[in-house]
This record gives structure tokens, C-alpha cells and sequence, in this order.
């Protein structure tokens, strides 16, 4: 919700109602006259100083938090948590002091007095004076005694202000009135009660020692319809801030402030600001009670300190679909259905909740749809819901998609994202499957109506249900094109989209267990029958039919995968679609079915050629693109052997023939020519020291890449330019393979002592600079000078080239320029293009990157060493040993870098066991090591250390107690983000884990003999063993199920392993997770089990296996209508709420009281609300019925009514318009009294004559028959009165469309 209205609130100063006069205060009227420029100055000045400060304060706190996440002493941590403390005062008291001060700056700019307050003539009641100069205000260190008695003294001055004032009026002005105005009195309520939320915000411990009923008391008057609309939001924002836990709740909830919020919320969109602080108050109320929430959801099992009346009026603004602060009720409501399901099932919020769902804002969907399904885990809150008609609602816009045309489109795809939502949680599937899998049904049997136009959206919700990604060359299969045009990518394009590590073949993902499900769900309901009578329709096929066919090949490859044998050769015989190719009889059916059996053998030919399932497969060797490759490299070879070769003749024709001896115009130059010189002849030591010597042409060449020659240094950096980069790299390689090439480049040549000098000119110790330096960085960015690196790079694969560079102290210039703050651009290029496969200076200068005192360069270097380590083919231990050095970097983001390096390069036994051996010391990173000493455990040496160390007594513990439960989170977030309709490719939980099974500690330390043999001797698994056998069917105590799971987790981990088995068999603990998966009275329990079953096969579950016969760690029911279908969860019983609307009142007495009433119940019957509303309208025009409508006892009747039923927003402001009875304190404790005087007793029935007397829409039972005149309604109202008189009336909810009551 915005927060203006606070600010707006908390701001504004009224020259009337912030103090008393200047004789009040004992300042002149002349001190407002001041210098208002210099003042500001000063002001602006003194904030500027104070937001240093904070900002100061701020890094102290974030540092003094992020300490106290690692293992300390408790001496260190005791200085730690006290030097926290002192910095989150001092940003408490610089934050008021930077309010204090702008506030000041804020009046003097604009000429605000603030020492003088005219009050009507009048000066205000005691305890309205408060010290407003600045200076005082600026003292903001008021201890908590000085807070409270401001508080207190605020409390005193809106109780003054509300009683009636009757001293006269001073002497010194008796010209003024005898009492205060009411806009003067608004204001300074509103005044009072800013001040009042600005001292419990400053001082928290305020808020505890005020009493509440007091403070409502004291706002009561300024809630009165009299009063403004700001001075009500003043006070609602007042009592929001009072709040501080659910017993103040609770209180507030005995205070009779009721009716005032009934009202408030039925206020049209012109008070929008009181309104909106009701709601913000209603929420509030909600945060608090929520509050004490531990870390299991538990739903349902609080109270809400709400009235039926409030929570109606509340509903009736989130049905109101032209209502601003719809969005924000519904979302309350869905917060509060989980809170106190009972408070809203009584209130009629579920219905709308549920209407919303299926019908509402699509926006709020999902959140309705996340709500419900929470509600469905539990058999406690699931009985509010009817079985077949409610949850339901959510399908319709599918299941009832018929006959609406291609508009209703939009609403079937977001129908579609709430569908997935549901069947991708266990509660939603099971819920589903219920009742013999009747609205899955449902769903695929609308791909058989022959006559809807929108199916391709329900298509389209299966491939995403089913999480299949769509290749490229997918449209062309649907639109009816051939595939082979397309053809697998390069190995180079692959390498370059994707660094990642050789893996085997593709392991199946926690989310592949679920899919397998869905499948077997699916098609056990029919969809594959569905989707060939989606085929028979056309023999000529469409776009639809081959999508069909699509989804049917890859539901058939996905079985294939995912699920045991058996069950996938059932789904993959398709009998239908063979019956129809075989059908001779019938020609369209043989074209249809051999069509669709051609389409799916097509399919898997190209997906198995286009997508292989080994990810970085080494390439075949008698492919295609492999052949071609050979005679690539065979040619190239024999290029350079012809070269070498070369006659004297050719050779100097050539020499001639690249331009480079005629012009020092590079364009005029011979690319090729001088490529196939570099690369092949001048390889030959003789024909290089021909080319140096003789024929001057590598003087020439070299020449053209000096930096100060400005020809190769200045040319634009272009793709057609590069070339020369590569040619000049390639000539280096050239002059290195030969002692005459490196002589010339050592002492003849002057390229390397010019790019020496370009480096001096950066060189801070070298007090040589230029304004403008050949590495400047838009030359770098602009030009070919970025080349230089790469030409030094060359060098540094060469022995021979590193001893160059050490001789003309390239090595110094590098370590001079990684000290340069603002040129991190010149140390990254460094870095990147040196080779590190010789031991010696460029290991040195990454090491040196990689602890520069720029966290950018050793963010940069630290990411460039990974890709190192990732490139890597052996484990190689100096880049390991640089890598475990930034692990003790001050920075994080550096930290959990190399910490995310290291665990991918640990990820192959070589490189862990490489760094294992190295014992590096972890305990300073907290939870981001975690991972990392997780898969320490894997290994039997890094077990024996850890346990040296002490780490796993220590987290054994940990886990025991803590961590277990905090892995069941984690990976329940995971799971909900991943099958999320919204789920995004980068977020980091779904990059984190990568849809495998996150390390589990008790299944890592059960990898090892030594930690299976401290698991026993802890006795953990025994305890685990023990509480699922004796709470393994509990379905109340939320806290026993979340333990449930994470035993259940904790189990299932160290059953995965081969050490681990021995202890499910001795513990015979794989027939209790049956028993829980298969009578478990929680969806979320169950489905928890059936992610921990992987090696049940002997218990009619059947595991699925891998091609080589290799169990794949999944398994599956063969009884699936025991596990998810009709018999898993039992049919219940819907509860019958009971509310307040069950109360009864005393029937009224007068006979204009009770068609006054009965036309206001009307009011709710939609068909003859339009006849009451005229019938009401009558009447309050006419003068008897005018008590009526001024009687507090009937305005408590109509309140009473439109609390217990339901009235849409606008009615309800209709029948509050109706009354002319003003909403106030004193009207409030009338109310009060009628709630207690008309409420009828327990036992109270209604006599005969009440009875009898039935009012109706063709007028009174008795009475005789009804005309449709008025002339004869009036005639009929004399005898009317009679009978009333006689016989007391009684109310009834028949509807009424006769007018009493206009005789004279």
C-alpha cells in the first residue's frame, strides 16, 4: 500500500494548531523575521553533515552483521553484538535528527511561523503548548521518560479538545468567539495525533507502556462524521501505530470502534485517505497476529481480533470490481484465509475468494491458486472446501471454454498458468485426482470437442506442464516442412556458447520424478486417445493435428525416459493409432494413422540427430564434419611443407608480390600473400635471416607495428582490421621459432622498446606522463593498440619469448600498473591474453591481479582463473593453490566466487582429492562453505580431516537439531520456483541447484566407511528411525509434520547411497515411508515420501533404468490409484460455519421501524432491489417515517442486517445515506446499548401472529388481494395498520414489493 498518506499526515503544520501564541511560547513575533537564504544554507549544510554520519554508522552496522554470520569467540562476539548496538542507536538518532532538520529547513524556507499560533481568539486547553522552536527539537536524545510524558501530555490535549469548552472568554480578546471552530479544531486534533505517531515511532518502548483503551477514547471524537477527512485518517493512522502485539490486538478488538470502520470502508473514492488508512490499520492488525510465526506455516490455527461486521464491510470493497483498493483487500483476504480460515469461511470470504480465482483479476490468480492449494495440505482446513464444486472453479475457463469464440482466448492462457500452478504442487494433483480423476478428466476431454478453435492454447499448457523445451526446428515440424535443413551446431559454436565440464550421460532431476508422474496421471486419463481423435479430424493433417502428434511423440519419449519399462511400453504401443493403419477398410483412417506413426518415427530420427543425449559427446570419428576437418589440417600441412621448400626465385617474387618493400601504405599490402609468407616460407631459418637481412623486407614489415609509427596503433578497431592483430601475432610466432628472429627482435628491431615506452607513459613511478598515452582507454577501445596485449601474449607461450620480455622489464611495467586505481582495463587485458603455461613471471603477475586492492581486478582475475581451472584438461595444482588463496579475500562477492569455482573444478575426484590434500582452513566463510565441506565428506581423506578438525561433531549436531528443517525449505522453495509458470532461467535457487538433489550432510557422510561408522555410533539414524514409525501419520501438529519431512529427507539421502542401505534394512524402515506414502492425510507428506523412494522395488513400486539396465534413482506405483487417485485421500465432510449472522434480534415494535427494515433486506435480493430501493426512497419522503430514520435503534437494526448478509459496496453506501443520524461517540455507546437491549434471547420464538404475518412482494398474506394501483395500496393501508396494531410485526426475509404507507 502507498504510504502518503503517513508522510502527508506526519508532515503538515498548520499555522493554527502546532502551539500556542508567541506569549505561550516567550518568543516575539519579530524573531519570524530572519534571513531565510542563509538559513537554508546552514540547514542544507547540517543535513549534508548529518548523512555522512549515517551513511558512516550504516557500513559499521552492515559490517558488525556480516561478522557475527562467522564462527567467533564469545568475548569477540559480545564486542561484536555491542558495537552493533551503538550503531543502530546512533542511525536511529541521526535519522531523527535528519528529519528534525529538514522539517526545520522546510518552514524557514517557506516562511512558516512557528512561533506564533492564532487559535480562534482562544488560547488552547492545557497540555496543546509544546516546545516547537527548533533548537529545542533539535535535542532529539530524549530518554524514554521525557517520550512518555509527551505522549501522555498529547493523550491530555485530545481529551481536552473533545470536551465542550464553557469558560468565557479571556478579556484581552472579547471580541472572539466563545468557543473554538470546528476546521480549527480538526487541525488541531490532527496536529496532536501527528505529534502523537511521531514519538512512538522515535521511541518504540512508547508504545508498550500506553494504554490503549485510552488512547481510543481519546481519538473516538475525532472519528466522528462531523469531524474531517483527514482528522478520521489522523486517528485510524494514530491507533495503527499503538499497536504493538496480538494482546493490544485483542484489545482493540473490545473497543467500540466497529461501526466507525463499517462505516469508514462503505466511504465513497472521495475519501480515499481515510479509507485508505482503515485498510492499513485492518492489515496491521493481521502483520501483528501473524507475527509470532516460527518458521512452519501454520495454516488456519490463529485468531484474527476482527468483528463479522468489519470483515464484511472489507469483503464488500474487494467485490467492488471499480473499487482502488480492491488489489490490496483481496490479497488481505488470502493472507487472513490462512490465519483464520474460520473468520473468513464465516464472513462469506471463501466463496469470493474461490469466485475470484476462477473469474477475478488475472493478476491475483496464482496468489489465490498458491492459497487454496495450502489449504488443501491440510484435512483440518481442506473441510471448508466442497468436494466437485469449488476448486473447481479454476478449470472453467478451460472446461467451459465452448461456444465462447477466439475472444476468451486470453482468459484460457491465464486459466492455463493457473493450472500448471495447481497440478505442479501435491496438493493440487491429488485434490484433482479425487473422485476417479474426475476433473483431469475434464481437462484433456476438451481436446475433444471437434468444434473449438482454441485448443492449440491447451496444447500448448501440456508442453509446458510437461517442461518441454522447444527446439528451433519445431515450427518447422508443425507447419509440415521437412527437418533436413537442419543440422547439428559445430563443436566450435558449442564450445562457444557453453564452457561448461565434461559430463556423463544426463542424470534424471528431482523435477523428472515429478513429470514421470504427471505422465502416468495423464495417460491413465486418456490423453494420448484424446490427442488420435485430435488426428482422425483431418486426413489432410494441420497445424493442430501435427501439433498433436508432436506432444504425442514427445509424451512417448518422455515415458521412454522416465518411466520403468512396463509402464512406458503401454503408453508407446498407442493401439489406436496402429488400428487405424491397419485399418483396410477404411481409407481415411490408414491415411491418418499411417501419417501420424511416419510424423513420430520422423520426429525421434531428427531429435536423435539433432539433439544427441550425452551433453560435449566426443564427435564420432567417421562423421562427416570430422573427414572434413582431417583434409582441413592435411591441406594446411601441405601448404607449409611447399613453403618451406620455396626456390630462391619464388621466394623473392614474392617478397615482391606483398607490397611491402614498395609502399608503407597498408591497404596496398597483399594480406594473403604476407599470410602465406609469415605462416609457411619464413619458417625456414634460411629464408627468415634472407628476409631480415638482405632483402630489409622484415625491417619494413616489423616497422608497420611500432606503436609511434602511428600506422598499425591508429587503425580503426574494425572487424575487417583484426586481421592485422592475428597477423601480427602470427609473425611473432614466426620470429620466436628461429635464434636469427629472436636476435632481430632482442637488438635490431625496436617494436618491443616502443611498448615498453607506451607503458612508461602510464608508469606512475616513472614521472614521465602525457596527456595523451598510446594505452589511453579510448584508444585501447577505439583503435588496434588492444593488439600490443595480444602480441605480448604470443610472446608469453615461448620460452624464449618470456626472456625477451623479462629483458625489457615488461614484467616491472605490469606490476607498476596493477597499483593503478582508475585503469583496471589495462591489468584485465594483461591478465587475459598471457599464457601461464610456463612457470615464472605471468603466474606471478595473476597472482598479483588477484590481490590487488581493486575489488574489480580481483573479481576480474579470480573469474579469469576459473575459466583457467574450467579449461583445464588434468587438475593442474598452482592454479588450484591461487584459487584456495581468494577464498580468504576481505571481500565477499570475491569470496563466493572462488568458493562457486571450486566447487565446480571438485566436482571430478582428481581435482578434490588435489584439493583435499592442500587442507585448506574454511571456518571463517559461514554458510557459503558449506557446500564445499559438504562434498569434502565425500572423500575418505577429507572425512579424516574434517573430523580432526572437529567440523563434523559440530555440524552433526547442527543438522540434528537445526539444519535438517532448513533443508526441507530449501528445497521445497526450489521445487516451487522451478515448476513456477513464471519461472525464470537465471534465478540463483533454480541455477543453484541445477534440478538435482542438493547435498544432504547425512547423505554425504554415509559415502564413506568412516562416516557410516560415526552415523551409527551417534545413533541419529535410529532416532530418525524411531519418530517416523511413531509420527509418520500425523496430520494436526504442523511442527511434528515439517520434522517429518526433514527425517524423511534425511533418510531418504543416506539411502542413496551404497554404505547407507545397510541401515534401511536393519532399521526395516522402507515399509513405514510405504505406509506414510500410501494413508498419509497430508499431500505434501506423501509426496515427500515418494521423492525418499528409490529402492522399493519389492514393495509394488517399479524403478526405472537406464539403457544399460543401471538403476536411475527413480521409482514409481504401480498402484497409482492407491498412491494419488481416489482412495488417497478420504472424501470429508464440509463444516458448517456458524457466525454471528446466526443471532437474532427482537423484532421491531413500530410498523414504519418494520418496512423501514424489511425494504433494507430487500435491498440484498438482486431481483427486487431496484423495488426496494424506490420503496426506501418513498418513504424518506415522507414525514412519518422520518423517526425511523433518525432512530438509533434502527439504524442499529440496519447495521445488524447489512453485517449479517451480503451487500455490495455501493447498496451498503446507499442504506448509510439513508439514516440522518450522525456516526459519533455518543451515538456509538447508543449502539452498544441496542446490540445488548434488542439482541433476542437463546430460546426466543416468534408468536403466530408473527408468523402468519409474512411480508412478501405481493403484499401481506392476511391482507386481501393486492392491487396494482397506489390508489388501492393507499386504500388498503388503513386496514394494514389495523391488523399491525393488533398483531406485533415480525421480520421476515421474504422479499416485499408493496409501498405502505403514503395515505394522509
Amino acid at each position: 500500500m502507498p504510504t502518503s498518506i503517513d508522510h502527508e499526515n506526519s508532515g503538515t503544520a498548520h499555522p493554527a494548531n502546532i502551539s500556542s501564541s508567541s506569549q505561550s511560547t516567550g518568543l516575539e513575533p519579530t524573531n519570524q523575521l530572519h534571513d531565510t537564504e542563509g538559513t537554508n544554507r546552514d540547514s542544507d549544510d547540517q543535513v549534508d553533515t548529518l548523512n555522512a554520519l549515517l551513511e558512516r554508522e550504516n557500513m559499521i552496522k552492515e559490517g558488525a552483521e556480516r561478522f557475527l554470520k562467522l564462527p567467533l569467540t564469545d568475548t569477540m562476539r559480545l564486542q561484536v553484538e555491542s558495537e552493533l548496538e551503538m550503531a543502530t542507536g546512533e542511525i536511529e538518532s541521526l535519522t531523527r535528527k535528519i528529519e528534525l532538520e529538514a522539517s526545520r529547513g522546510r518552514r524557514k524556507k517557506y516562511g512558516v511561523p512557528i512561533n506564533r499560533r492564532k487559535f480562534a481568539g482562544q488560547a488552547p486547553p492545557v497540555g496543546v503548548r509544546f516546545r516547537a522552536d527548533s533548537d529545542d527539537r533539535d535535542r532529539d536524545r530524549d530518554d524514554f521518560r521525557t517520550a512518555l510524558a509527551q505522549a501522555n501530555a498529547c493523550l491530555k490535549s485530545l481529551n481536552s479538545l473533545s470536551r465542550p469548552v464553557t469558560s468565557p472568554p479571556p478579556a484581552s480578546s472579547p471580541s472572539s468567539t466563545s468557543s473554538i471552530s470546528a476546521a480549527d479544531s480538526d487541525r488541531s486534533k490532527i496536529d496532536i495525533m501527528n505529534r502523537l505517531v511521531c514519538i512512538l515511532q522515535r521511541n518504540l518502548r512508547v508504545r508498550y507502556e500506553l494504554n490503549l483503551p485510552e488512547v481510543v477514547q481519546a481519538i473516538i471524537p475525532a472519528l466522528a462524521d462531523r469531524c474531517s477527512m483527514r482528522c478520521r485518517a489522523a486517528a485510524y493512522r494514530l491507533v495503527r501505530h499503538a499497536l504493538v502485539d496480538s494482546d493490544s490486538a485483542g484489545e482493540l478488538h473490545k473497543q467500540p470502534l466497529e461501526w466507525f470502520i463499517v462505516k469508514s470502508l462503505a466511504r465513497d473514492n472521495k475519501h480515499a485517505r481515510e479509507r485508505e488508512q482503515v485498510i492499513k490499520l485492518i492489515r496491521t492488525i493481521v502483520d501483528i497476529v501473524s507475527e509470532p510465526r516460527d518458521r512452519r506455516g501454520i495454516t488456519g490455527t490463529k485468531t484474527i481480533p476482527l468483528s463479522e461486521p468489519i470483515m464484511r464491510a472489507f469483503l464488500a470493497v474487494a467485490e467492488h470490481a471499480e473499487d482502488p483498493f480492491r488489489p490490496i483487500c483481496v490479497q488481505t483476504l488470502a493472507e487472513m484465509i490462512l490465519i483464520d480460515i474460520d473468520l473468513v469461511a464465516r464472513s462469506g470470504g471463501i466463496r469470493f475468494l474461490l469466485h475470484a480465482l476462477g473469474e477475478g483479476p488475472v493478476e491475483v490468480g496464482p496468489i489465490l491458486a498458491a492459497t487454496f492449494l495450502h489449504i488443501i495440505d491440510s484435512p483440518r482446513t481442506r473441510a471448508y472446501l466442497h468436494l466437485g464444486t469449488d476448486l473447481e472453479i479454476a478449470l472453467s475457463a478451460i472446461t467451459d471454454a465452448y461456444g465462447k469464440g477466439t475472444d476468451h482466448a486470453d482468459r484460457m492462457r491465464s486459466c492455463t498458468k493457473i493450472i500448471q500452478l495447481m497440478l505442479r504442487t501435491w496438493s493440487g494433483l491429488m485434490y484433482f485426482c479425487l473422485e476417479d480423476q474426475h476433473a483431469i478428466k475434464s481437462i484433456v476431454d476438451t481436446l475433444r470437442i471437434p468444434s473449438l478453435e482454441t485448443r492449440e492454447i491447451v496444447l500448448d499448457m501440456f508442453f509446458d506442464l510437461f517442461n518441454i523445451k522447444a527446439p528451433q526446428w519445431y515450427k518447422t515440424f508443425i507447419d509440415g516442412r521437412r527437418l533436413t535443413m537442419y543440422r547439428k551446431p559445430r563443436a566450435s559454436d558449442q564450445l562457444a556458447d557453453q564452457k561448461l565440464p565434461e559430463k556423463g550421460p544426463e542424470t534424471l532431476k528431482l523435477t523428472d520424478q515429478y513429470i514421470a508422474l504427471l505422465v502416468l496421471v495423464f495417460t491413465d486419463a486418456g490423453l494420448i486417445d484424446a490427442l488420435t481423435g485430435m488426428l482422425e479430424e483431418c486426413t489432410t493433417g494441420s497445424n493442430l493435428s501435427r501439433k498433436a502428434t508432436l506432444l504425442m511423440a514427445e509424451v512417448m519419449q518422455m515415458a521412454n525416459r522416465v518411466l520403468p519399462l512396463g509402464v512406458a511400453a503401454k503408453i508407446q504401443a498407442v493401439p489406436r493409432v496402429f488400428n487405424l493403419a491397419a485399418d483396410y477398410n477404411r481409407g481415411e483412417h490408414r491415411i491418418v494413422g499411417t501419417s501420424a506413426l511416419s510424423a513420430i518415427d520422423s520426429f525421434n530420427r531428427n531429435r536423435l540427430r539433432l539433439q544427441p543425449s550425452v551433453r560435449n559427446a566426443r564427435p564420432r570419428a567417421n562423421s562427416t564434419e570430422d573427414a572434413v576437418r582431417r583434409g582441413q589440417r592435411q591441406v594446411e600441412q601441405v601448404k607449409i611443407k611447399m613453403g618451406m621448400q620455396m626456390d630462391d626465385k619464388t621466394f623473392q617474387s614474392s617478397l615482391l608480390e606483398t607490397q611491402v618493400m614498395l609502399t608503407k601504405d597498408s591497404a596496398k599490402w597483399n594480406f594473403e600473400m604476407l599470410q602465406e609468407l609469415i605462416e609457411g616460407p619464413l619458417l625456414n631459418p634460411k629464408r627468415l635471416e634472407e628476409a631480415t637481412k638482405a632483402a630489409r623486407f622484415m625491417r619494413r614489415l616489423l616497422s608497420f607495428f611500432h606503436p609511434f609509427s602511428h600506422r598499425f596503433s591508429e587503425l580503426p578497431r574494425k572487424q575487417p582490421n583484426v586481421r592485422w592483430v592475428r597477423l601480427g601475432c602470427s609473425l611473432l610466432t614466426t620470429l620466436l621459432a628461429s635464434p636469427d628472429g629472436i636476435r632481430f627482435l632482442a637488438s635490431e628491431d625496436d617494436l618491443l622498446k616502443q611498448i615498453v615506452k607506451c607503458f612508461a607513459q602510464l608508469d606512475p613511478f616513472n614521472g614521465t606522463s602525457e596527456s595523451d598515452p598510446m594505452f589511453s582507454k579510448h584508444r585501447l577501445s577505439d583503435t588496434l593498440t588492444y593488439g600490443y596485449f595480444e602480441m605480448l601474449g604470443t610472446l608469453s607461450k615461448h620460452a624464449e619469448g618470456i626472456e625477451l620480455m623479462e629483458k625489457f622489464k615488461f614484467f616491472t611495467a605490469f606490476y607498476h600498473l596493477s597499483e593503478l586505481r582508475d585503469r583496471e582495463d589495462l591489468i584485465t587485458a594483461v591478465i587475459t591474453n598471457l599464457d601461464y603455461t610456463i612457470d615464472g613471471h605471468p603466474r606471478i603477475v595473476l597472482s598479483k591481479a588477484l590481490t590487488s586492492s581493486d575489488v574489480r581486478t580481483r573479481l576480474y582475475a579470480t573469474n579469469h582463473l576459473g575459466d583457467l581451472i574450467r579449461d583445464s584438461l588434468t587438475p593442474v595444482a598452482w592454479t588450484l593453490r591461487l584459487l584456495l588463496t581468494q577464498i580468504y579475500d576481505q571481500a565477499p562477492e570475491v569470496c563466493e566466487l572462488a568458493i562457486q569455482f571450486l566447487e565446480e573444478a571438485c566436482d571430478a575426484m582428481e581435482v578434490l582429492q588435489l584439493v583435499v590434500e592442500m587442507q585448506p582452513t574454511m571456518d571463517h566463510l559461514g554458510e557459503i562453505g558449506h557446500p564445499l565441506l559438504l562434498k569434502f565428506m565425500s572423500t575418505p581423506m577429507g572425512f579424516r580431516y574434517l573430523y580432526g578438525e572437529g567440523y563434523i561433531d559440530r555440524e552433526m549436531d547442527m543438522w540434528f537439531h537445526e539444519r535438517n528443517i532448513y533443508y526441507v525449505v530449501q528445497v521445497e522453495i526450489f521445487l516451487s520456483k522451478v515448476f513456477s509458470s513464471e519461472a525464470a532461467e537465471d534465478d540463483e535457487d533454480v541455477l543453484a541447484f541445477d534440478g538435482v538433489v542438493p547435498p544432504h550432510f547425512y547423505g554425504e557422510m554415509s559415502k564413506t566407511d568412516l562416516g557410516c561408522q560415526v552415523l551409527s555410533e551417534k545413533g541419529h539414524f535410529s532416532e530418525f528411525s524411531h519418530f517416523i514409525k511413531q509420527h509418520g501419520l500425523e496430520s494436526e501438529d504442523f511442527e511434528l509434520i515439517l520434522k517429518l519431512k526433514s527425517i524423511l529427507w534425511a533418510v531418504g539421502n543416506v539411502g542413496a547411497t551404497e554404505g547407507g542401505l545397510p541401515f534401511l534394512e536393519e532399521e526395516e524402515i522402507i515399509p513405514a515411508i510405504l505406509e506414510i506414502a500410501e494413508h498419509s492425510l497430508i499431500p505434501s507428506v506423501r509426496g515427500t515420501c515418494f521423492f525418499e523412494l528409490k529402492s522399493s522395488t519389492d514393495y509394488r513400486w517399479e524403478a526405472t533404468l537406464s539403457p544399460l539396465g543401471v538403476p536411475t534413482g527413480l521409482c514409481i506405483p504401480l498402484d497409482l490409484d492407491k498412491f494419488i487417485s481416489g482412495k488417497a485421500l478420504p472424501a470429508w465432510n464440509p463444516v458448517g460455519v456458524k457466525g454471528d449472522g446466526d443471532s437474532r434480534l427482537i423484532p421491531p415494535t413500530s410498523h414504519t421501524d418494520l418496512e423501514v427494515i424489511t425494504a433494507i433486506e430487500n435491498l440484498s435480493n438482486t431481483v427486487i432491489a431496484n423495488a426496494a430501493s424506490r420503496s426506501l426512497a418513498r418513504m424518506k419522503s415522507r414525514p412519518e417515517y422520518r423517526s425511523a430514520f433518525s432512530s438509533p435503534s434502527v439504524f442499529f437494526r440496519a447495521l445488524h442486517t447489512v453485517s449479517t448478509q451480503r451487500y455490495r459496496l455501493p447498496v451498503r453506501r446507499y442504506i448509510f445515506d439513508l439514516f440522518t443520524t450522525e456516526l459519533d461517540g455518543d451515538l456509538a455507546m447508543e449502539l452498544s446499548a441496542c446490540a445488548n437491549s434488542l439482541r433476542a434471547p437463546p430460546m426466543f420464538k416468534q408468536s403466530e401472529a408473527h408468523i402468519n404475518r409474512v411480508v412478501s412482494m405481493f403484499g401481506l398474506k392476511h391482507a386481501r388481494g393486492a392491487s396494482e394501483s397506489d390508489d388501492e395500496d393507499d386504500d388498503t393501508d388503513g386496514d394494514a395498520d389495523e391488523v399491525i396494531n393488533d398483531r406485533n410485526p415480525v421480520i421476515t426475509l421474504r422479499p416485499v414489493s408493496r409501498i405502505i404507507g403514503f395515505d394522509n
